[in-house]
């Protein structure tokens, strides 16, 4: 059914506007107005919420831009150097952001920066340098970068805000898509496990609430119905304890409490990906393929037969 529907087409559902792209209607949101003020907005939003879903400790004052980047350029550990790199993005991502505010603000006095101002220029050229460089970022839980949020205010820049808004769309789908694929996964794996009866609901909800984290503004009132349900689900999944059969051995035990580290490993993950909006594929990828090889484990103990 969904194959006949094209990308962009707009319904209300429950009451509510939604955009379909790739397999999923996204709850809409019409962009704001194309005006440098709405620009900035946006961007200042940005910035603080990709500072929000990224390691501490690097939302470096733009001011401290030179300082940052000759501690970088001294550094030789690499592990360090890292670390210094994503300060450095920070001090330009946070220029960029001060640069363009100062235009904006000279604009509302009547004073028009053309494209090729220096200004426009400098603040181009530090969105650049902060993207390369994100690439060093990592998620504040130390999984994989997360560049794809971080390249998301350069996005605002160089585009128009309704192009912003349509990949911003694109990107959900696929962050559906990961949440479900890790939630598909759960279920069919631990559903055949008699140890975890019940589990495969509360993952389903789970993965459904956090589609619509995944979906929906902080500035929709439906936040306050979400949210608290969003997190109590993952609560219930981090405290799930399975029920052992009579006569289960030690290694066997020892099975069931690495199943309830993946299922909390899971919960996590899902939440991740939800929060930040992105797809994160190399953490999702190597969570499934710890699912496998759990999932071998389990057979070899009898937790999981052959069959299921």
């Amino acid at each position: 059914m969904s194959a006949s529907i094209k990308n962009g087409s707009r319904k209300d559902i429950s009451g509510r506007p939604h955009i379909f792209y790739d397999g999923y209607w996204i709850r809409y949101y019409a962009p704001p107005p194309e005006t440098l003020s709405a620009k900035r907005d946006l961007l200042m939003m940005l910035t603080r919420r990709t500072f929000h879903h990224t390691e501490p400790g690097i939302n470096t004052p733009g001011i401290r831009t030179e300082s940052a980047r000759e501690r970088y350029e001294l550094e030789q550990d690499p592990a360090k150097k890292r670390v210094n790199a994503a300060m450095l993005a920070g001090a330009l991502f946070n220029r960029a952001t001060d640069i363009f505010t100062s235009i904006v603000d000279l604009e509302s006095k009547g004073i028009n920066v053309s494209q090729d101002n220096e200004l426009m220029r400098e603040c181009s050229a530090c969105f650049q340098e902060a993207l390369e460089l994100g690439k060093q970022v990592r998620h504040p839980s130390g999984h994989e970068g997360v560049d794809e949020l971080w390249g998301e205010p350069f996005k605002v820049f160089t585009h128009s805000i309704a192009s912003y808004y349509d990949s911003r769309y694109i990107k959900i789908s696929q962050t559906m898509r990961a949440i479900d694929e890790v939630a598909d996964r759960i279920m069919q794996l631990f559903s055949a496990m008699p140890s975890f009866h019940g589990i495969g609901k509360i993952v389903r909800d789970f993965a459904r609430s956090a589609r619509v984290e995944c979906e929906m503004m902080k500035s929709d009132t439906d936040f306050f119905r979400n949210w608290p349900e969003f997190v109590t689900l993952k609560e219930q999944i981090k405290a799930f304890e399975p029920t052992p059969p009579a006569g289960l051995s030690a290694l066997a035990r020892i099975q069931l409490q690495r199943g309830c580290r993946l299922l909390s490993d899971g919960a996590d993950l899902v939440s991740y990906m939800a929060g930040v909006r992105v797809p994160m594929p190399k953490s999702k990828r190597e969570f499934l393929d710890s699912l496998d090889d759990f999932e071998i484990d389990c057979q070899g103990v009898g937790l999981k037969s052959e069959s299921a």
